[in-house]
């Protein structure tokens, strides 16, 4: 974003894209400036805790402390900073701190969403991320555009995104845009968490007509991968071989 301005009521986003400028218009232009931990005055320095003004409390893959007796969860210690990641957290807590457990918060399967219009909804990896971990990947979409009950609720802005390992169906991540993205996020979370594979949702029946059929279209286009010319020569000869 280069500058902002306003006329006659407009308010104008600036912004220098592929050697051109762009300007968006909108009634107004909000800011997001992100939160920091409100850590000061708890007298932590005193139980041997470490913070800092920008992350907050200092804390391992465990959740625990520099003084091992104490552990936190939530926005004062954790990357993610929303509420039903500060539950996972607080579990994982209650089974380190009380009895014994090794739960890592690494380990958690993530799900977030952005409650615009439409929703934007993510778990996983990004593309990039796999890139920076040496994993090359397959990406399959399918547009709401394309989905009957989308089409019928007038909510047909969005895709699903699922990007997978490539040459499996190992599901990594995936990214929905769409009206109720968070709610459709989570078959894709439950898939990842439980190692089901795209080819396993493809197989999976949706009713008809949901928006959730989108995740399905998406799985179907991994689906038609596996016909490779070796594969759909090796049918026809096994029809031509029925038919006889």
């Amino acid at each position: 974003m280069e500058r902002v301005s306003t006329a006659d009521g407009t308010k104008r986003i600036h912004i220098a894209q592929n050697g051109g400028a762009v300007t968006v218009e909108g009634d107004e232009i909000l800011v997001g400036v992100g939160r920091s931990p409100n850590v000061e005055g708890l007298g932590l320095e005193s139980a041997g805790v470490e913070f800092d003004a920008r992350h907050g409390i200092h804390v391992d893959d465990y959740l625990r402390t520099a003084n091992p007796h104490i552990f936190a969860a939530g926005d004062c210690c954790m990357r993610h900073q929303f509420t039903h990641a500060a539950d996972a957290a607080a579990q994982i807590v209650i089974q380190n701190a009380l009895f014994g457990g090794r739960k890592k918060v690494s380990k958690l399967i993530m799900p977030w969403c952005t409650y615009t219009d439409p929703e934007i909804a993510h778990v996983g990896l990004y593309e990039h991320e796999a890139q920076q971990q040496g994993i090359e990947t397959d990406i399959f979409r399918s547009s709401l555009s394309r989905n009957g009950r989308a089409e019928m609720d007038g909510e047909d802005n969005g895709f699903v995104k699922v990007l997978v390992k490539k040459g499996s169906d190992k599901i990594l991540g995936a990214t929905i845009v769409a009206s109720h993205a968070g709610d459709l996020i989570s078959e894709l979370s439950v898939a990842i968490s439980a190692g089901m594979g795209l080819g396993g949702i493809a197989g999976v029946i949706h009713p008809y007509p949901t928006q959730a059929e989108a995740i399905k279209a998406a799985a179907s286009e991994w689906r038609k991968t596996r016909l490779t010319p070796v594969v759909a020569k090796l049918m026809e000869k096994w029809l031509s071989f029925q038919r006889r």
